[in-house]
């Protein structure tokens, strides 16, 4: 099947008849403006394939359809029935061997970068494994955003420039809080530790973003929690990213062994080893009730802390080391 039909210019275009001889120059209208030189026709079951070269650019692209200028009709390649242009054969064997140069240039530049990559990536993989806690169900990171939009076409994208390994967490809720304590680690983040609600974002819905703290997910610096599946494939993912060790920075509670606090204090709470298989959260708890509650918390007003009736949140033994780790203790 050569033949195609252009819904747009209404018309049906037979690939198999050839339009341009060898030599013939052609352009791009509606995307680059750029002009190609054809250096080779191919035919095949489908049609016929030109070969060109952008004179620009000296890059190879292939084309199926090239349609007259005078017929013009949105983006494509054309020709110029009317007065069409040659280069001399001489120039496009000279252009020619420029663009196989180039060519080869950039594959070797790319098989250097691959091989760069992986000597990277074997580095920073046996790095991350070394600091990677056994019991970790989520690494909180800092990424560098950039915005890639054209809002003058409608196009909104975004990319991230860097990653900073910032922490691990012991579950997988998403809590702006343990997000906020991490934030001080690194001096770009630093202002996220103090609460601002217009900075908690929460995309978790079809195409959003999920849980992340910053301004903005177009631009500057967020945090996030990249929950663990897979201890292999996690170091895998982040092998990279910690091969520049100016990419890991961890405050000294991701760095030592977890305590067994029987009694701690932290911004104005207490916690405390309740029984053999409770533990318990006193004090001003007010602002993190929601916190504490995702934790698995349950709110008790007749609890009873040294010999006195108390109200608290009471959780599981299970649950001590991951209260000390959102309280920094330990």
């Amino acid at each position: 099947m050569s033949k195609v039909f252009l819904l747009g210019a209404n018309k049906e275009i037979d690939r198999a008849k050839q339009v341009v001889e060898v030599n013939q120059i052609i352009q791009m209208e509606g995307y680059s403006y750029d002009r190609y030189v054809v250096y080779e026709i191919r035919k095949n079951d489908w049609g016929i394939a030109y070969k060109l070269i952008n004179l620009r650019t000296k890059d190879f692209q292939t084309a199926d359809i090239i349609r007259p200028l005078n017929e013009k009709f949105g983006i494509g390649y054309y020709y110029d029935s009317e007065n069409p242009q040659f280069m001399d054969s001489f120039e496009v064997a000279i252009l020619l061997q420029q663009a196989h140069g180039q060519k080869q240039a950039e594959q070797d530049e790319a098989e250097k970068e691959k091989i760069r990559v992986e000597q990277v990536k074997e580095i920073g993989g046996k790095r991350f494994a070394e600091i990677f806690p056994e019991d970790a169900q989520a690494v909180i990171v800092a990424r560098l955003k950039q915005d890639d939009s054209d809002r003058m076409t409608d196009y909104y994208a975004h990319s991230t420039q860097r990653t900073v390994i910032l922490g691990f967490s012991k579950h997988k809720r998403d809590i702006f809080p343990e997000m906020r304590k991490h934030a001080p680690n690194l001096e770009e983040t630093e202002y996220l530790a103090e609460f601002n609600e217009d900075y908690e974002h929460r995309e978790k819905y079809s195409m959003g973003d999920g849980y992340y703290l910053g301004e903005s997910k177009y631009c500057g610096w967020i945090i996030e929690k990249v929950k663990v599946y897979d201890r292999n494939r996690t170091i895998e993912d982040f092998a990279y990213t910690a091969g520049n060790e100016n990419n890991i920075h961890l405050s000294k509670t991701d760095t030592t062994p977890p305590s067994k606090p029987t009694e701690e204090t932290k911004g104005g709470c207490i916690l405390v080893e309740y029984s053999a298989k409770a533990v318990a959260v006193f004090g001003d708890t007010k602002s993190i009730k929601d916190e504490l509650k995702a934790m698995g918390g349950r709110f008790n007003s007749h609890l009873t802390f040294n010999g006195k009736r108390l109200a608290g949140w009471i959780f599981t033994k299970s649950q001590e080391q991951q209260l000390a780790y959102y309280f920094g203790l330990d």
